[in-house]
């Protein structure tokens, strides 16, 4: 197996990427140890190797037959991988547009740009697991509960376009408030077995994180739709996607997570036909009745 040399480009996968690739072919002790560290991704990965393996309840050399599975010839490799996914994790956007400006190939931006989005797209597809999406979407196609939708400073707006589409498919559907300061009303209203679904990318929020446990608290279910780098939030969510985000720019790309979000309108939607069906024609009708768009 290749070695694993730099984990900034968007043609390498991360450490948590490479365990759930080669989930498979790690032993049960193995899989123990992995999980070990996604609960506490990365710090755990971080501690001695003595102490690595104390986490999972297993032996030294587990842990170097596990981190040769996933490519890297020694727990120093292993670590620094796991040391620079935490500085990329923590980038601000000035730091990010100076990365990329370095080692920019002299290429129009939206040439450049478009390879980068591909890139995400296809590494993003290749780690997401159809049976956990399809998962997802029966969570949210369940009407018997309520949904709740999240996001941060960011991917508000994400959650807001995903909130948009799925209260015409059904019932049931609330948008936290863009300011934090309201979440905690959000709480009084939720119950065991309610789904909240959270976004979270890097510069991960803490607002985000506490509220993502006190919803556990209260029994809700939670999905998160994170990053390559994992958010915290992962450790308490029944289901997380991982999504590629990194571009030439300043900015974080949330093109992928778009296009993650549509599909699982999509397959919501086809789950919830009957019942969404009769919701857009009851809406036409009322959009009709305001003559808010325009007849050709």
């Amino acid at each position: 197996m290749t070695e694993k040399t730099d984990f900034t480009s968007n043609s390498c996968n991360t450490v948590v990427e490479e365990i759930r690739e080669h989930y498979q072919q790690l032993t049960r002790s193995e899989r123990k140890l992995a999980d070990s560290l996604m609960a506490n991704y990365p710090v755990a990965g971080l501690a001695s190797i003595t102490e690595f393996a104390k986490t999972g309840d297993v032996s030294t050399p587990t842990v170097l037959r596990m981190i040769k599975k996933l490519g890297y010839s020694g727990f120093p490799k292993f670590q620094q991988s796991l040391r620079d996914e935490l500085q990329d994790s923590l980038s601000n956007p000035i730091t990010k547009h100076e990365r990329w400006n370095a080692k920019a190939p002299k290429e129009h931006v939206i040439n450049r740009f478009a390879k980068a989005t591909i890139s995400n797209l296809s590494q993003t597809l290749t780690q997401i697991d159809p049976v956990v999406f399809d998962q997802i979407a029966h969570l949210i196609a369940d009407t018997q509960s309520n949904m709740f939708i999240a996001g941060g400073r960011i991917t508000h707006s994400i959650a807001d376009y995903l909130f948009t589409h799925l209260q015409v498919v059904r019932e049931d559907i609330h948008l936290l408030p863009p300011s934090s300061s309201l979440w905690p009303h959000q709480l009084l209203n939720m119950k065991p077995g309610d789904l909240l679904l959270m976004f979270d990318v890097r510069r991960y929020e803490t607002d985000l994180y506490k509220f993502a446990e006190l919803a556990k608290d209260r029994g809700v279910v939670i999905v998160l739709l994170t990053d390559q780098w994992m958010s915290p939030i992962s450790s308490l969510a029944k289901h997380s996607i991982n999504v590629r985000i990194e571009v030439p720019s300043g900015w974080d790309s949330a093109v992928v997570t778009l296009f993650v979000v549509e599909a699982l309108i999509a397959a919501v939607e086809n789950e919830l036909w009957d019942e969404a069906s009769d919701r857009m024609q009851q809406l036409e009708g009322i959009l009709n009745s305001t003559k808010r768009f325009q007849k050709e």
